[in-house]
C-alpha cells in the first residue's frame, strides 16, 4: 500500500496553526517592554516541532523583520538515548524522578 501526501491536504489544517503561532509572536512582541526589546536584535530561535515546519522561519522573518534560526534536532541521537533509557529501567526511573523534582521544586536531587 502506498500513501501519497500532497501539500494541499495539509495546508489548510497547518495554516490555522501557523496563524495562531504568528498571532502569539505579534502579541508577545507588542507586549514586550521597550527596555527588553533590544534583546530582539539576536532574533527568534525555533525549537521543537515548530522548527520542523518548512518555511515557518521564513514567514516569521518576513512578518517581524527579525532574524530567525532553528535548532536542528539530531533524531538519531534522540533515538539512541531513548533506547538506552528503555533498556535501563533504573536510569529511566532516576531521570523521571529528577524531572519531577525539577518541575515541582525548581531543582533536582
Amino acid at each position: 500500500m502506498t500513501l501519497t501526501v500532497t501539500i494541499p491536504r495539509f495546508a489548510s489544517p497547518l495554516s490555522e496553526c501557523v496563524s495562531t503561532i504568528m498571532n502569539a509572536i505579534r502579541v508577545a512582541l507588542e507586549r514586550t517592554p521597550p527596555e527588553c526589546r533590544r534583546n530582539f536584535d539576536r532574533g527568534i530561535v525555533l525549537t521543537g516541532g515548530g522548527a520542523l515546519l518548512k518555511n515557518l522561519d521564513k514567514r516569521i522573518r518576513e512578518e517581524t523583520g527579525l532574524p530567525v534560526s532553528s535548532l536542528t534536532i539530531r533524531w538519531h541521537l534522540w533515538c539512541l538515548v531513548l533506547g538506552r533509557m528503555l533498556s535501563d529501567f533504573a536510569l529511566l526511573r532516576k531521570i523521571s524522578v529528577e524531572i519531577i523534582w525539577r518541575d515541582l521544586y525548581g531543582f533536582a536531587c
